[in-house]
């Protein structure tokens, strides 16, 4: 963060059309009519811009303070308004101008509402900086957000000692979408939570918890204002949340999050490596090799796919030709995890109807395999059984240090290259897993020790020796060394 300090330009700009950037009065036009008495609010902004070489990709972040409502149980708050992820200029020096039809820039805006705390007269700073580093990963990465996404952070957001230490992803309930010259922005409000709340989100979904955290006035309300000194859950706020709310949700809806990246990798146990398309080179060699891009764009295809409510879920063909930008996949750690339905840019893209032939990789299939996740990866084993594969869809594990990926798959899923006759089945580094129902019911017993939310003690090896599959759950610092 390069510097912090009043505004005295915003109305004064606003005035000075010809040398205000349009992009930017949109978003200003929108602040002003939510707060006309605040012209001038607070702003954190980047001396160094970002597309002058500085760190920070967010211009400004100004910060208002709302009054909350007293009808709806609101309680007063800090509201800070980033800019600069939506195109605030123009003229390509940040964002490839593509017109008013599409999104502006990554096509939004983050906010976020922090409980004003007594005696406090200015906003604390702070978020400020939370915001630049959310957007630094968007930049970087290529990847937007969507209302219903986490952030597994896995530190308070203000470094105290706080409970809030993730973050979930929501419409603002006060700022309207904006039409610009240069495309729509829309505003998505980070909502801090504790890391049950994460973890029922990831088992069930985010737009669910959020609902939850929208009925409990303690943990955020109507307008899901942040308190960093909440020292409660909504799980022990009302017990019966978790069984009620989330577990029956899980039951009859599944789990929307359909793969996450994350430390894992996997062995062809079936023979020794003969040539350098094996997959045991693949793992643990110094140099893994990389997916093509047509493996993954249907990666991201089945990600996008499984996020949609269907009758049958389908993954799409072997190479499909993108016809949009090539945007890596979020990751688990510090960075959210997929599991929207309206993502747009991130993971969406428009396969041809040709389905281009595979020159250069065959698919294999294998008779026994040794999957290998650190411990973060190996808690979401039950969730991809009983949320993902027991209601017919899939789910998918993207290595964070190479091009290995894991996909498990049911009978119900249609496009997989592994089947009911060979269930394990590799192209290139990219592993397909079928289980039937029956094997997930038996999985699910022997891994549910996986689901504690106590410090399991590691190496954990699970197996089954009739099915020739074996898992094991590692400490990271397994995953640091290219020998696994």
């Amino acid at each position: 963060m390069d510097d912090m300090r009043p505004t005295s330009g915003a109305a004064a700009h606003l005035g000075l059309a010809s040398l205000f950037p349009t992009g930017l009065q949109a978003v200003y036009a929108e602040c002003r009519r939510l707060y006309p008495d605040q012209a001038n609010p607070l702003q954190v902004t980047a001396i160094v811009k970002y597309w002058l070489g500085g760190p920070d990709p967010l211009d400004y972040i100004s910060m208002y303070r709302n009054m909350g409502c007293v009808a709806q149980d609101v309680q007063e708050h800090w509201h800070y308004i980033s800019m600069g992820l939506s195109d605030l200029y123009g003229d390509n020096r940040v964002h490839e101008f593509s017109g008013p039809d599409g999104p502006s820039g990554f096509g939004f805006e983050l906010t976020f509402r922090l409980k004003r705390e007594a005696g406090e007269t200015a906003p604390p700073t702070w978020p400020a900086e939370l915001m630049q580093g959310l957007a630094r990963y968007v930049f970087q990465s290529e990847n937007t957000f969507c209302s219903g996404d986490h952030i597994s952070w896995h530190s308070p957001l203000d470094n105290s000692e706080s409970r809030i230490q993730h973050m979930l992803l929501t419409e603002d309930p006060q700022m309207q979408p904006v039409l610009t010259p240069f495309g729509q922005v829309s505003f998505l409000q980070i909502v801090g939570v504790c890391t049950e709340e994460l973890q029922a989100a990831q088992q069930w979904n985010g737009q669910g918890i959020l609902d939850l955290l929208r009925g409990v006035h303690m943990a955020g309300g109507p307008w899901l204002v942040t308190d960093m000194r909440r020292g409660e859950t909504i799980f022990e706020i009302d017990p019966h949340l978790q069984q009620e709310r989330v577990e029956k949700g899980i039951e009859t809806d599944g789990s929307n999050l359909s793969g996450v990246s994350a430390k894992c990798v996997w062995d062809d146990l079936s023979r020794p490596p003969e040539d350098e398309d094996d997959s045991r080179s693949i793992c643990i060699g110094s140099q893994p090799r990389r997916l093509s891009d047509k493996d993954t764009e249907q990666i991201r295809e089945a990600l996008r796919k499984g996020l949609e409510i269907n009758s049958k879920a389908v993954l799409p063909p072997i190479g499909g030709q993108r016809q949009n930008h090539d945007r890596p996949q979020q990751s688990l750690g510090h960075l959210p995890t997929q599991q929207a339905s309206s993502r747009k840019d991130s993971l969406e893209s428009e396969s041809s109807a040709a389905i281009v032939p595979h020159e250069l990789v065959r698919t294999r299939q294998l008779e026994s395999v040794h999957l290998k996740f650190n411990q973060e990866s190996g808690t979401l084993l039950p969730l991809c059984l009983r949320g993902r594969l027991l209601h017919g869809r899939h789910f998918t594990y993207k290595s964070i240090n190479g091009d290995t990926a894991i996909t498990f798959v049911s009978t119900g899923v249609e496009g997989a290259f592994a089947t009911e006759e060979h269930p394990y089945a590799a192209h290139g580094p990219w592993l397909q897993i079928l289980l039937t129902e029956e094997f997930v019911e038996q999985m699910l017993g022997e891994l549910q020790d996986l689901s504690s939310r106590e410090e399991t003690k590691l190496p954990k090896e699970y197996s089954w020796p009739e099915r020739k599959l074996k898992i094991s759950v590692l400490p990271d610092s397994a995953f640091d060394s290219p020998l696994q």
